[in-house]
């Protein structure tokens, strides 16, 4: 392990003497690349550099240890433990951040929500998800942004697109993906019946332009008039943009931007996600990679969660994890089950080792 840390504390100190070279200014590209990098190597030499000041510490204790002076030796001995200690607990961090990282856990996400299975109470469903992640994003102080939304005549969205800006947005929701069930009484159900219903999720990673480059030959884009709630001009002007990607079939629209440009780029970084999302996953099968560090398959189709109201109790399929703070979980306190999918991730990729 000292020979890789050795190696990534060589490498930060190139980083940073290329960085604080002027002439970097000039080349925008390499400085964000450089400095990205920087970042994420800086816990990891950090943490290094005070396992090896413990390191030496003790060192030095261990001879005290050995002085003829018995107030000496009890004084060392104490601090000696107390450092093993530090020493084991430095040792335990390093472990984890040298495990390789997902290279999309910083980036923001794009968030597609559906009623699927049960009308009118799945789009009811549909929109109850919506609003827990937008109050959990408050909470995570993220900035959310409706792209597009197709409201349901009895409450909810048949369809609901959003965007999620903050730090590492997809780490924390990245296991969102899948089909959510729903146990409870519809409203509409006059002999109080629990009825099952399904919404699917889908989060993707943003795009970045660099990592996928799009021919615009390739789209076919429409504009039309917005039909969702806005302002004076949404619903006025032909603002609503439609792109679809003749290659792919792959369709996106946006109308909730206060302009047809505003939309026109949305709707792009969307494409941009899904076809890098579509990519990486014909990518994943053609090779036949084991995804064993993941939880669950990421489909749509596969059911992850289960919200039962009559019982207040969440169940998260993939991990075999219950808890009954359904109330406190729909108003966006998502904290003990997002904590569980992370450290279920971090423990198979220690079992794995990678």
């Amino acid at each position: 392990m000292k020979d890789r840390l050795e190696k990534i504390k060589e490498r930060y100190k190139e980083i940073n003497e290329a960085l604080s070279d002027p002439s970097i200014t000039s080349d925008i590209e390499r400085m964000t690349k450089l400095s990205k990098e920087q970042r994420s190597l800086e816990d990891v030499v950090n943490t290094y550099n005070m396992y090896l000041s413990v390191e030496a510490e003790i060192e030095e204790l261990k001879e005290m240890s050995k002085d003829s002076d018995p107030e000496i030796r009890e004084m060392a001995d104490t601090e000696l433990e107390d450092n093993k200690d530090k020493l084991q607990t430095l040792e335990d961090k390093l472990h984890r951040l040298l495990i390789p990282k997902d290279p999309n856990d910083e980036k923001n996400v794009i968030v597609e929500i559906r009623g699927a299975a049960g009308g009118s109470e799945a789009n009811i469903f549909a929109g109850d998800l919506y609003r827990m992640y937008q109050k959990y994003a408050e909470k995570q102080n993220w900035t959310l942004s409706v792209i597009n939304a197709l409201d349901s005549d009895a409450g909810g969205f048949s369809q609901i697109e959003f965007t999620v800006k903050g730090d590492h947005v997809y780490s924390y929701l990245k296991h969102e993906s899948g089909a959510h069930r729903v146990q409870r009484v519809p409203q509409t159900e006059s002999q109080g019946r629990v009825h099952t219903s399904t919404a699917t999720v889908i989060v993707l990673p943003e795009a970045e332009d660099v990592e996928l480059e799009i021919d615009m030959n390739d789209l076919r884009i429409d504009t039309f008039r917005s039909s969702g709630k806005g302002g004076q001009s949404v619903n006025t002007t032909d603002s609503a943009v439609r792109i679809t990607h003749e290659p792919s079939g792959l369709v996106v629209s946006c109308q909730d931007g206060k302009s047809q440009h505003e939309n026109k780029a949305t709707a792009l970084k969307v494409l941009r996600a899904r076809l890098h999302d579509k990519i990486e996953e014909e990518k994943r099968e053609k090779e036949g990679k084991e995804r064993r560090n993941k939880i669950g398959s990421g489909d749509r189709s596969e059911k992850i969660r289960t919200y039962n109201y009559p019982q207040n109790r969440i169940t998260d399929h993939r991990i075999n994890f219950t808890i009954q703070q359904l109330d406190r979980i729909m108003e966006g306190r998502l904290d003990p089950v997002i904590e569980a999918l992370v450290n279920e991730e971090y423990k198979r990729k220690l079992e794995n080792g990678s």
